[in-house]
């Protein structure tokens, strides 16, 4: 890889790419009862629930009406307004609570809760249909929100984790383009794990060897939590890896060279980590539960690739590449941050890392 990086470099980023692609198209959902094994009874009984009334009928919507601020008169309307609104398969009438201050009417759609249209229904029926003083709820409702409401808060959450790692390795480190280079790789990670997921649970690429019925989209909850854990561990091997590169570098002051030794010295290591922990992660896959299945698969690909083609091919290339300029840190940050001792004192800086400019190559 140090030899001829750049056809490395390039082969590795198409792979990890293709493999992220399908994120693209990712739609989350929280699971439900369809996601099930078709031997569990809870599946059974949604499965008779569909197909005697309907695939709507296991995600009704539910439409309240605040009669204290609507007028009652309107109910009839409103019901005749949903049922024009463009699927909705039935309309119950509305049932007017004993104290007469409010009313519930029962939306039944043509398609099952898990089906990408519901999410444009519930916006038309709150765009189109509903007057002042009425809001609509239910379980399908509440998932449409909280699928929207995870991926909204997705990015702030990555922008907050990457600003704040890539500060405390700058001041670790020394270096401006090495923190930059490791979230990066992360990032590239997270988002192949990411895209596998995607084509084997929505896409159904590979589904039934995991002992699902049908696709099914990707659970909400597992965007958060697959992108701190992931984060955390790539983090882990990038500093277990450049810990040994910047020690080497220190000694010796040879750029390719350090990231020769370093790689030799803990690439071992660190495969034979990743390899416990996709084993581990591989149990995961096998559990019945979707949301576990779906985190045990997006760990272990994560994992097994950050530990291959990331840490032994992306990392070593990009930073035989950057040469010297691994290192660089603007004088003015220099006099700020602080420095840390990561190595005990053991290894003196050698004259070439006073004020090592950026390759130009």
């Amino acid at each position: 890889v140090g030899r001829h990086p750049w056809p490395w470099l390039l082969a590795a980023s198409v792979l990890m790419l293709a493999l992220a692609a399908p994120a693209l198209g990712m739609r989350t959902w929280p699971s439900d009862a369809s996601s099930e094994p078709t031997s569990n009874t809870v599946r059974q009984a949604y499965d008779l629930v569909a197909d005697a009334y309907g695939p709507g009928a296991n995600g009704p919507l539910v439409v309240a009406v605040d009669l204290e601020e609507a007028d009652q008169g309107a109910l009839p309307g409103l019901g005749e307004r949903l049922a024009r609104t463009d699927g909705v398969a039935a309309v119950a009438p509305p049932v007017v609570s004993p104290h007469r201050d409010a009313a519930v009417i029962m939306v039944t759609p043509e398609f099952g809760p898990q089906d990408e249209r519901v999410t444009g229904l519930v916006d038309r029926i709150r765009a189109d249909a509903l007057p002042p003083g009425a809001e609509i709820t239910g379980l399908t409702a509440t998932y449409v929100d909280l699928s929207r409401m995870l991926s909204d808060r997705l990015w702030p959450v990555i922008g907050v984790v990457v600003a704040t790692s890539f500060v405390m390795l700058m001041i670790v480190f020394r270096s401006l383009l090495a923190p930059l280079k490791a979230a990066a790789m992360n990032l590239l990670s997270i988002a192949a794990a990411y895209g596998v997921l995607t084509a084997v649970f929505q896409w159904g690429w590979g589904a039934e060897l995991l002992g699902l019925p049908h696709s099914v989209p990707v659970s909400s909850f597992i965007l958060l939590l697959l992108f701190a854990v992931l984060f955390g561990v790539s983090m882990d091997y990038e500093v277990f890896l450049l810990s040994r590169v910047r020690e080497e570098w220190l000694r010796h002051g040879d750029a390719r060279g350090s990231v020769t030794s370093g790689l030799a010295a803990t690439g071992r290591v660190i495969s034979s980590a990743a390899l416990i922990m996709v084993a581990v992660f591989l149990g995961f896959a096998a559990d019945p539960g979707l949301v576990i299945k779906q985190m045990g698969v997006g760990l272990a690909v994560a994992v097994a690739l950050d530990a291959t083609v990331v840490r032994l091919v992306l990392v070593p290339a990009t930073m035989a590449l950057l040469g010297r300029a691994n290192w660089w840190l603007p004088r003015p940050l220099a006099r700020v941050l602080p420095e840390i001792d990561l190595h005990g004192g053991a290894a003196p800086a050698p004259a070439a890392e006073r004020e090592p400019e950026p390759s130009r190559a």
